[in-house]
């Protein structure tokens, strides 16, 4: 790399991560009355990012993906910090915060190709309970750019239904099977965005993460169960090239995400081995009809926020009150801080869960 370029490079990274640490603050912290004060805790990384990003406009050939890969995420980054900054009062400037989020995805997938070969992006793209762990980030430097692991979509292009997205860790070794996690979007999201809520974590502790698409404009929550089925193709489908722990599957999600996991992961015939609704809505008919011995010592970790605008917390509680008294193993959490939107903080904690540690 010359000289320039290289300047170019550790110019530009720097405020590139630091406004997309800044979109998954705003991600996290998001709550329609806190708003202005989310976004004045961010400050405004995006200024560096936009004075930095002409610096790629003529690098030289040969390093044509990697100024495409930083392109496409600066790009993405800035415009969704240009909605934020332009959000007007009112439901409708609301929405426009969501659609501001949905850039931050665009951009960690757009980033996430430089991670083997630029140590920073590897680092980005750890929990930052495993940033220090040097062996780790070792091995995974070790381990390049394999072709049977990383991230992978099938049949999950924006605006489809019913496919998946996948990531299969650097490290993966099929002799030593890894954990799988199904983590599931909330209503009219998508799995190929989803999946940036788990990579991080999925990625320092090593475990496989399914992140699929509904079927139909969010889970089935009524009528005809469309959704069960194909996971479980899915399932078939990803085992058959990557073998995973069957004694650890997880099943997980966010608001329409996490009602259905109570929806499938609660059949008898689940293979899922814990579940964890997350910010999910609950009705105790759930508990009534599910198979007493699937509810029997089932691991269940609940976790709501008490600022939960769509779902009330109460509504958690009582999930939690009707499904021990049915016989599962049942862990509640309550966030003070949280609203609807995703605690990317637990998924730590789930896995050491998962896993027994």
């Amino acid at each position: 790399m010359e000289d320039r370029t290289f300047e170019d490079l550790t110019t530009l990274l720097p405020p590139l991560l630091r406004s997309l640490e800044g979109l998954g603050f705003v991600a996290r912290h998001f709550h329609p009355p806190n708003f202005g004060t989310v976004l004045q805790a961010v400050g405004t990384p995006e200024d560096e990012l936009r004075e930095a990003r002409p610096r790629l406009d003529d690098w030289p050939g040969e390093l044509a993906g990697v100024a495409d890969c930083l392109r496409r995420a600066s790009d993405a980054a800035l415009e969704g910090y240009d909605v934020l900054r332009n959000i007007e009062e009112g439901p409708g400037g609301m929405r426009g915060v969501y659609r501001a989020l949905g850039r931050l995805p665009r951009a960690q997938e757009a980033l996430y190709p430089l991670a083997a070969d630029l140590p920073p992006v590897s680092r980005h793209f750890l929990s930052p309970d495993t940033r220090g762990d040097e062996a780790l980030i070792a091995a995974l430097a070790a381990a390049g750019n394999r072709e049977d692991a990383g991230v992978f979509h099938s049949d999950n292009e924006p605006g489809t239904r019913g496919g998946y997205s996948l990531y299969v860790p650097e490290t993966y070794d099929a002799d030593a099977p890894p954990p799988l996690v199904v983590a599931m979007h909330g209503g009219a999201g998508n799995g190929r965005s989803f999946l940036w809520s788990w990579l991080r974590d999925a990625r320092g502790h090593g475990a496989i993460v399914i992140s699929p698409t509904a079927v139909g404009d969010t889970w089935a929550l009524t009528g005809p169960d469309v959704d069960t089925p194909n996971l479980m193709r899915i399932l078939d489908e990803v085992e058959g090239r990557w073998p995973f722990d069957k004694t650890r599957m997880l099943l997980t999600g966010m608001s329409d995400g996490g009602t259905f996991a109570y929806v499938s992961g609660l059949d008898p015939r689940s293979p899922f081995t814990h579940l964890a609704p997350i910010s999910a809505a609950f009705h105790p008919m759930l508990a009534a009809m599910a198979d007493a011995a699937r509810l029997g010592g089932l691991p269940i970790q609940i976790t709501h926020g008490r600022l939960d605008w769509m779902f009330p917390f109460s509504m958690a509680r009582e999930a939690r009150d009707t499904l021990a008294e049915a016989g599962a193993s049942v862990t509640y959490r309550e966030i003070p801080d949280l609203s609807h939107t995703y605690p990317r903080e637990v998924n730590a904690e789930l896995l050491a869960w998962l896993v027994g540690a």
